[in-house]
């Protein structure tokens, strides 16, 4: 069993949900719902700063709302230190997140909608900001499969 369906397997044991399958390090669930809510996720591959990989994990989440949005979200392998810059690096793409101690969003659907293209195009994607304690962390993700788990996302939550 590979470590993606090791991880997605625990994802779905966690809640109501049920997966939509796996792309190499990139798996989609659907939440049972409703609200029908429908994610393509991974762990990431590493994370630098003396952080666990296993807390963290990075989301695209297919809306059904009218917008039909998609949001990019950002959990951290580690606790971030309030008030310190959060970047997410694709390629030579950077953008600027915002969050708390634990995760970060894209300021705005614009960001979200480049996010998302760059992740399409990339091989990796880094997330990288200060640890509680002060030390720089990062947490890395390789993006084969991400395309694929973002359409599936999208798919299973238009249905």
């Amino acid at each position: 069993m590979s470590g993606g369906v090791i991880w997605l397997a625990a994802a779905l044991l966690a809640g109501e949900r049920e997966a939509v399958g796996v792309w190499e390090r990139w798996g989609a669930i659907r939440d049972a719902g409703p609200p029908r809510r429908c994610f393509a996720l991974a762990q990431p591959a590493t994370a630098s700063g003396g952080t666990d990989r296993r807390g963290g994990f990075a989301s695209v989440a297919a809306r059904v709302d009218g917008t039909r949005r998609q949001a990019v979200f950002v959990r951290f392998s580690t606790a971030r230190q309030p008030g310190t810059p959060i970047t997410l690096v694709i390629g030579e793409r950077r953008f600027g997140l915002r969050g708390d101690t634990r995760g970060a969003r894209a300021p705005d659907a614009a960001t979200d909608r480049a996010i998302v293209a760059a992740m399409r195009g990339g091989r990796s994607m880094s997330v990288s900001g200060i640890a509680a304690g002060g030390r720089p962390f990062a947490d890395t993700y390789a993006l084969n499969g991400a395309a694929t788990a973002i359409d599936a996302a999208s798919l299973a939550c238009a249905r």
